[in-house]
């Protein structure tokens, strides 16, 4: 089945181009759309003065008389004065004096102040008010289609700078992002680069702060990847010489076992046999479980559990083992010892632990084994009687198939590996010392509260 084709990334350029122009232009509208009303309003407030204002000057004139003031012929002396008329009712309903534009029936029903109308279809904006005892009616109005020509024009000269300055912007914006983008595109193509074996670190000196943060964990994973095939690397070369090691002797005693004539020494022969089987199968065991221990994290979630209880268990499975190499194993007596952490792989230190105590310890030796509170933290020790290690060599202890020089017992020299790999997964101390009375060896972990 094939895996279904990943979905196209989007472009970082377009996205914030279409973003900043998008909120450029959203709050140019709204800053139109506001100036515009604004706009309107003081233009209509101050077209609103000059019709009251011509209304008092014509008012003015009515001590004079009427037929005196020439209206017919006033001249045009502006291209919208024609939308402007001018009326004089004399007692409200005889039309005295008039503007050309006028028409012939009042411009509002209204005597006072301010009023909309419409004559003759069209919407005017009137002002009406009386002379002097009230003999004379003023009305000057002006048609609405000079004001909304007015605010069109206005609109049309917020709006139409957009036009030209939106693609400019654009273009700006463009070039801008394409700049500061730039060291991204250049970590890419240092990422495309490399060699797939090259696992130093990136160059961040150009990187934009925001993306710093993303190169340095980059740059740790790295890291991290380079020490993992190391110790791959380092581990195959290491288990492959010590698997060498047991499948040579296997080969050797069976081809004895086969050539020998005699029963005692085929015998022998097929003991050595299954006895390097077990060296082998033990090695195996303790490379899988090595294995497993690699990554950074523990499978499985942390819980509670008892120490004391897990020691009780890992002495009871090896205390048959303990008995046939003629050695004694205890556990201190104690109450229960809580620790946070991964039952499954304290349960593989332990083991492996004793198991390392008992087989290098003396026949007729002894094993001690203790779980106990030193204040907050929980403190397991294991000692035993066996030669010990020197203190020049107890700073290599727990490297991958080290052992001690001298000692006569077969080992993978990976018990202490995975007993310090699993107390580095939970944060425990790994201290060595000497045993009881200066002989043998102790191992002391400190789990931490």
């Amino acid at each position: 089945m094939m895996n279904p084709a990943p979905a196209p990334a989007y472009s970082l350029k377009r996205r914030l181009l279409l973003a900043l122009l998008g909120g450029i232009t959203l709050v140019w509208l709204a800053t139109a759309v506001f100036s515009y009303f604004d706009a309107r309003h003081e233009l209509d407030e101050l077209l609103d003065a000059h019709l009251a204002q011509s209304a008092s000057l014509l008012l003015a004139q009515t001590g004079h008389e009427t037929e005196e003031i020439d209206t017919e012929h006033m001249p045009q002396l502006h291209k919208r004065a024609r939308n402007v008329a001018i009326q004089m009712w004399e007692n409200g309903n005889t039309l005295r004096l008039h503007s050309p534009s006028a028409p012939a029936e009042r411009l509002s029903q209204q005597d006072e102040g301010f009023s909309d109308a419409r004559v003759a279809g069209k919407r005017w904006r009137v002002f009406s008010a009386w002379g002097p005892e009230r003999r004379y009616l003023v009305q000057v109005g002006e048609r609405y289609e000079t004001r909304d020509e007015i605010a069109a024009d206005l609109a049309k000269n917020l709006l139409l700078p957009l036009l030209f300055a939106l693609p400019l912007l654009g273009l700006l914006v463009w070039f801008n992002i394409a700049h500061a983008l730039r060291p991204l595109a250049a970590l890419g193509r240092q990422v495309a680069a490399r060699d797939p074996g090259n696992l130093g670190t990136l160059d961040a000196g150009a990187v934009p702060a925001e993306v710093l943060p993303l190169v340095e964990n980059l740059n740790r994973l790295f890291e991290r990847v380079a020490q993992l095939i190391e110790n791959e690397r380092r581990f195959t070369a290491d288990a492959s010489h010590e698997l060498r090691t047991p499948l040579a002797a296997l080969k050797t005693q069976a081809q004895v076992a086969l050539a020998s004539n005699n029963d005692a020494e085929r015998s022998h022969a097929l003991e050595r046999v299954i006895a390097g089987c077990d060296r082998a199968t033990h090695l195996v065991q303790q490379l899988l479980t090595l294995a497993r221990l690699d990554p950074d994290e523990p499978g499985g979630k942390a819980e509670v559990c008892d120490l004391q209880a897990l020691a009780r268990t890992a002495v009871a499975e090896l205390a048959p083992f303990a008995l046939s190499r003629k050695v004694e194993i205890d556990l201190a007596e104690g109450a229960a010892v809580e620790i946070t952490g991964h039952a499954g792989l304290i349960a593989i230190l332990l083991r492996n632990l004793i198991d390392n105590a008992i087989r290098y310890s003396s026949e007729g030796g002894s094993v001690h084994v203790r779980a106990a509170r030193a204040g907050a933290a929980a403190v397991l020790t294991v000692t035993d009687q066996g030669p010990g290690i020197p203190a020049a060599e107890r700073d290599k202890v727990g490297q991958r198939f080290y052992r001690v020089l001298g000692t006569e017992e077969f080992g993978s020299g990976l018990g202490l590996s995975i007993v310090k790999r699993i107390a580095e997964l939970h944060g425990a101390g790994f201290g060595l010392g000497e045993g009881e009375r200066g002989k043998g060896l102790t191992v002391a972990l400190r789990f931490k509260p």
